[in-house]
């Protein structure tokens, strides 16, 4: 099969377009034949190598993906050959106290498709038959592939961890990217009142046409924590949601209400902050960190889909062939919505 694969960590440079071997279906897997894979930034996280992100080589990159059932291990029942499918990325062992409440992503041996197992920047792919889900009709292959990563992701961050309720007020930073639209999406259809922020007038423009009520340009409003007050009556909003990371921890301590609750996933901007913890106490704020999501938040996550015709925002489509250039359209932050490769032979 034709995949996009690494044999050593490194720069864009180390990604490879060539042949490898058809992956095989062992007990309680499924073959699938991709369509449609899309980018996430852990894909440039692989790719460069971080600890516990050390796969043998060579590597196929890429998490999320559709495509059709090609073929299926023993003891799979869920599904047939020929089905439109998506998959749920998480793997975790199954068996542990974490698996066994229903928290997958709480795993000791939680990891990714493409991260911990070969990914999805190919024509073929083995998953988990318990990942395997019916590809939502209204989507198409691209937005299907789009889905799962960044939309579950939002959908913990948002009412898992951040208990989100109708009515409250939302901070989505760095409106662009996967998570941070897919929570502006989630957020809106939930009944909340959302604050976007960006550097690009036309992503705010977007983004306020997705259901954003507000918008703020960092570029030309750098105190982002005094404009939310102002816009919340001097209030502070309810939940922040943060996939920056080191470059907004300042402004989220500021900007939410005394009760607040900040949800961080994401280290774009870097790892380390130092805590102003008199605002910390005296605020009560809850700071909560969000991985991925659960079995069940994905199914959740599927029911809205299919009930509202929510879709995915694409940025643009590559095929297969320039995974390379469409590693450095993400990397470069360009992208307003997923990037998909086109994976079909």
């Amino acid at each position: 099969m034709k995949a996009a694969y690494i044999k050593q960590n490194g720069a864009m440079e180390v990604v490879e377009i060539g042949d490898l071997p058809n992956p095989e279906p062992g007990p309680g897997q499924v073959q699938v034949a991709l369509k449609a894979a899309a980018l996430n930034h852990l894909d440039i996280w692989v790719r460069k190598g971080r600890p516990g992100m050390e796969p043998p080589f060579p590597h196929v990159l890429g998490s999320d993906g559709a495509g059709v059932v090609q073929a299926l291990g023993d003891g799979v029942s869920n599904c047939t050959v020929g089905d439109e499918v998506i998959f749920d990325p998480g793997l975790s062992c199954g068996t542990c106290e974490w698996c066994l409440r229903g928290e997958q992503s709480e795993c000791a041996d939680f990891t990714l498709i493409g991260a911990g197992a070969p990914g999805t920047f190919a024509e073929q792919v083995v998953v988990p038959a318990k990942n395997i889900h019916p590809k939502p009709a209204h989507l198409s292959w691209e937005e299907a592939a789009a889905l799962p990563l960044a939309h579950l992701t939002a959908w913990r961050m948002l009412f898992s961890r951040a208990q989100l309720r109708a009515g409250e007020s939302v901070l989505i930073h760095g409106i662009g990217g996967g998570v941070a639209l897919a929570a502006v999406q989630l957020a809106s259809k939930a009944g909340a009142r959302v604050i976007a922020t960006s550097s690009c007038d036309v992503k705010l423009g977007k983004a306020l046409e997705l259901g954003a009520d507000t918008s703020i340009n960092y570029s030309t409003t750098p105190k982002v924590a005094r404009q939310v007050l102002d816009t919340t009556g001097g209030r502070g909003v309810d939940v922040i949601i943060d996939t920056v990371g080191a470059g907004t921890w300042p402004i989220n301590f500021e900007a939410a209400r005394k009760g607040g609750r900040i949800v961080h996933c994401g280290i774009t901007t870097g790892p380390t902050v130092e805590c102003n913890l008199s605002l910390l106490y005296w605020k009560q704020l809850s700071i909560l960190g969000s991985t991925m999501g659960s079995s069940e938040e994905f199914r959740c996550l599927l029911s809205l889909v299919n009930s509202t015709g929510l879709k995915p925002v694409i940025d643009s489509t590559y095929p297969l062939d320039e995974a390379q250039a469409a590693q450095g359209r993400m990397e470069a932050g360009k992208q307003f919505g997923k990037i998909v490769l086109t994976c079909a032979s």
